[in-house]
């Protein structure tokens, strides 16, 4: 059983690592209130991604900043007013 546990966690830490993506851009809030929410729209690609723990990494002291984030895909972009939701992982 060992074996097993050790090839899963093993697994699962590449896993993460291979979704994990680089994203440099501004952090906005969008949204009109009171259901607005935290994004940054990627420099590179001008496509927008909600932020599901802003608050871990205090990123409304840096709202209209450009920084560069590392991240996961939680729930992919739905279509115009709803975009992929991503967890930050570190800011760099």
């Amino acid at each position: 059983m060992k074996v097993n546990y050790l090839k899963l966690s093993i697994f699962i830490a590449l896993t993460i690592g291979i979704n994990a993506m680089d994203i440099t851009g501004k952090i906005i809030i969008k949204g009109s209130a009171p259901h607005t929410f935290m994004v940054i729209e990627d420099a590179n690609s001008s496509k927008s991604y909600a932020i599901a723990n802003s608050k871990e990494f205090n990123l409304s002291s840096m709202q209209n900043e450009t920084i560069n984030i590392e991240a996961n895909i939680i729930k992919s972009a739905i279509g115009a007013g709803f975009p992929a939701l991503i967890e930050v992982l570190k800011v760099k």
